[in-house]
């Protein structure tokens, strides 16, 4: 048997390489981990939810970011790319590196086969490091189901709803704003 040897990288290595890669990866306490493709059905959907919420945040002082957005987490040393970010107020950048966003109010993950268990667990629990995070959605890629999970006042989180019915909605109370399920999964393949 032999050994693996996992490589530390700084900060500023991993921030050197990300610019330059053709691939975007995820940085978490000196580890590189890069991130994998999307179905067919994640991407229309975040398409549609991107659309939504640009509709939705229309003369309000609130914008959404897409999947290329970088967030620094500078708690827990966590940098990824959600799949779509919405910052209420001036959007805050890292000292470190100026095009990485450090204040979403709003984080919604699509969730796949192979990136559910992270999204719902240590992702979500590295997020709530977030203070200003008010919060986070979970859009199921493989069947109609969104999980709301919003901060209370005292700091802790509390899982508000799953709705599975294409004729309801979701309620992001943090910007004012309802999404239908069914506009958050228009055209999809093999769910609506």
């Amino acid at each position: 048997m032999t050994a693996q040897t996992i490589t530390m990288y700084s900060e500023k290595e991993y921030l050197e390489l990300e610019r330059e890669a053709e691939y975007k990866s995820e940085y978490y306490q000196g580890e590189i981990f890069a991130m994998a493709g999307a179905s067919p059905n994640h991407n229309r959907i975040l398409e549609n939810l991107s659309g939504e919420c640009y509709i939705a945040l229309k003369g309000k002082s609130c914008q959404s970011f897409s999947s290329d957005m970088r967030l620094h987490i500078p708690q827990n040393d966590l940098y990824t790319y959600p799949d779509l970010l919405i910052v209420c107020g001036k959007p805050e950048f890292s000292e470190i590196d100026k095009d990485t966003l450090i204040n979403p109010s709003v984080i919604i993950e699509v969730l796949s086969k192979t990136t559910a268990s992270y999204d719902r667990g240590n992702k979500f629990r590295l997020y709530r490091s977030i203070s200003t995070l008010r919060e986070y959605i979970l859009v199921d890629s493989l069947s109609v189901s969104v999980e709301v999970f919003r901060k209370n006042e005292d700091g802790s989180w509390t899982f508000v709803s799953e709705i599975n019915n294409i004729e309801e909605q979701i309620s992001l109370t943090s910007i004012n704003a309802q999404l239908k399920l069914s506009d958050i999964y228009a055209q999809t393949n093999g769910l609506v």
